[in-house]
């Protein structure tokens, strides 16, 4: 029998990085005025393009939250604005809603591609008007959208301080960065992505390899769910919801 193949001793620089998963961003300070309070177009594409919510009442001088919200499959940032527009709001952070050019994201469908540019392009005009707080720096996602976010996120951990993953299917990372904090929310009554397959398996995973993560248990099908997105929001400020795993 065929022993699993060893990449922990591969050298992954031999790949282009965003072949990877992995972005060249940093965060960098703004050189621009702050754009003024509301949703904004970010002008990345004409069709599906990438949204920025900014909130009133952001402090001039201080680092701001960020956080990157990925929608589901055939989605769009409009059906999963409703469920964080109102905390984005209230507790004044930037929300960034990218939209995938096809029905699902480029990672979901064959790999790392054009979706990834336009989120490296969005989070460069983002860092370019606002100072971003490190230490509030996520990504977040529903079902396909979690799996880009937790992919993703892991893969660029360096640069990211919360990945959040709400009713995700896989995990598909070449090489691990950074340890960010992890939540990661599941139903086992969900019909469409087995808790055991999914969830559970990537909670068990990165809680061997040392990430801080935390797993909330919920009952329903699969859907976004207002109370469990709010103890995502808890924990991406800084508020842990329950106990960690």
């Amino acid at each position: 029998m065929n022993k699993p193949l060893d990449l922990s001793q591969f050298d992954f620089s031999v790949f282009p990085p965003s072949l990877l998963g992995r972005l060249d961003f940093v965060v960098t300070p703004p050189t621009k005025e702050p754009l003024p309070a509301g949703m904004h177009s970010l002008g990345i594409a004409e069709e599906r393009d990438t949204l920025l919510l900014v909130p009133e009442g952001l402090p001039p001088t201080e680092p701001v939250p960020f956080l990157v919200m990925f929608h589901g499959a055939n989605g769009s940032a409009a059906k999963v604005l409703p469920f964080l527009e109102e905390h984005a709001r209230e507790k004044r952070f930037l929300l960034l809603l990218p939209q995938s050019i096809y029905p699902t994201w480029d990672l979901t469908i064959g790999g790392h591609g054009p979706d990834l540019e336009r989120l490296e392009k969005a989070l460069a005009i983002v860092s370019s008007h606002f100072a971003i707080d490190t230490a509030r720096f996520g990504f977040a996602g529903f079902s396909d959208g979690a799996s880009y976010a937790l992919s993703t996120g892991v893969t660029n951990g360096k640069l990211l301080s919360h990945v959040i993953a709400l009713s995700g299917g896989f995990m598909n990372v070449y090489h691990k960065e950074g340890k960010p904090r992890i939540f990661i929310s599941h139903s086992p009554e969900d019909e469409q992505l087995n808790i055991r397959t999914s969830a559970l398996k990537h909670y068990n995973t990165l809680k061997e390899e040392g990430y801080d993560v935390h797993f909330h248990l919920f009952s329903g099908p699969h859907v976004m769910l207002p109370p469990v997105v709010e103890k995502a929001i808890s924990f991406f400020l800084g508020k842990t919801p329950g106990r960690a795993g």
